[in-house]
């Protein structure tokens, strides 16, 4: 005989309470998207609000994650807890995640102060996916005082995290390429924070100068002269030039909290939310009305007898926003 499901319901409850095991059931029914779970998750985003959510992002050998396990470790020795959501890339084909960042923070996973967990970005445009930021809102109702997302890396995703993110640090490392490049894919700009990592390296007082030059010639992401981006060094290697990152973390949340700036900000995050929950559930209904149609069209695209563009219009057609055909 099968063992009833706990509802959602409960399981907040005991999120609430401090239950690690019921956080990640949460967050597996986030990653489900299921109708039966919007209530709880309605209840956990009204508990939250009190975390400070870090996004932590940077091309890839920048040590985002050996930064990520190194600032949990110093948050730990101050006495805080600390969630982490590693948001990794997905397969197409199975929507599984690499589990390669949970392996790095291996050192970190039986604190019962941490909580880390991988979610997949499951194709979502950016790399930020809905379920990522309700996990988000799962540690921060269970009372963790910073919540670290840590992306990839890669494409739009250091943008998008940018949009949900309190406080964004961008990780660069020394000897790591065309620095003016990294400019040019935009991931420099959306900085509040920037760490140079591995600053035992003879190189690294060359990557902190040019960083400094650069900032000269830009403002922060908020688009206010208000806050300046920080360039901190950091050895992981040496436990060094943690306690000067977590100072610049205290500030710019004081300027969140305390300026008009920030408090735009906080509303943009909001938007940000809801327009990614629209478009989850724009595109389930559009999915539930045209499954039929859908399949009629896409046999006579293959066949070749209309174009792609054809297609789309035949698809839409008579669709509106309630997903009635």
């Amino acid at each position: 005989m099968m063992a009833t499901p706990v509802r959602s319901d409960a399981l907040v409850e005991r999120a609430l309470a401090g239950d690690n095991a019921a956080m990640a059931r949460l967050m597996s029914r986030a990653e489900a998207a299921s109708p039966e779970c919007r209530p709880a998750f309605a209840r956990l985003y009204a508990k939250a609000g009190r975390s400070r959510v870090i996004g932590i992002t940077g091309v890839p050998g920048s040590g985002k994650s050996t930064l990520v396990s190194m600032l949990t470790l110093k948050l730990r020795a101050l006495g805080k807890r600390v969630g982490i959501i590693a948001v990794d890339p997905s397969s197409p084909y199975s929507g599984g995640s690499i589990m390669g960042d949970r392996i790095r923070m291996s050192e970190l996973v039986n604190d019962e102060g941490v909580f880390i967990r991988s979610m997949a970005t499951r194709g979502a445009h950016g790399g930020m996916a809905r379920a990522s930021l309700e996990a988000v809102d799962v540690l921060d109702a269970a009372g963790f005082d910073y919540v670290i997302i840590e992306t990839v890396g890669v494409g739009q995703a250091e943008v998008e995290i940018a949009r949900a993110a309190h406080t964004v640090v961008v990780v660069s490392a020394p000897g790591l390429g065309d620095d003016i490049q990294a400019i040019k894919a935009g991931i420099l700009e959306i900085a509040d924070v920037h760490v140079v990592s591995k600053c035992d390296r003879s190189d690294a007082n060359r990557t902190i100068s040019d960083l400094k030059a650069m900032l000269t010639m830009g403002l922060s992401l908020d688009g206010s002269s208000l806050w300046q981006p920080p360039v901190v060094p950091t050895s992981s290697a040496k436990g060094e030039g943690f306690e000067q990152l977590i100072e610049c973390l205290d500030r710019h949340s004081q300027h969140i909290r305390n300026s008009s700036a920030g408090q735009q900000r906080l509303r943009k995050i909001a938007e940000f939310r809801m327009l990614k929950t629209a478009e989850d559930l724009l595109a389930q209904r559009f999915l539930d009305a045209r499954q039929s149609t859908l399949t009629a069209i896409s046999a006579r695209l293959s066949d070749r007898q209309i174009s792609p563009y054809q297609a789309a219009e035949q698809l839409l057609a008579g669709f509106n926003l309630q997903g009635q055909a």
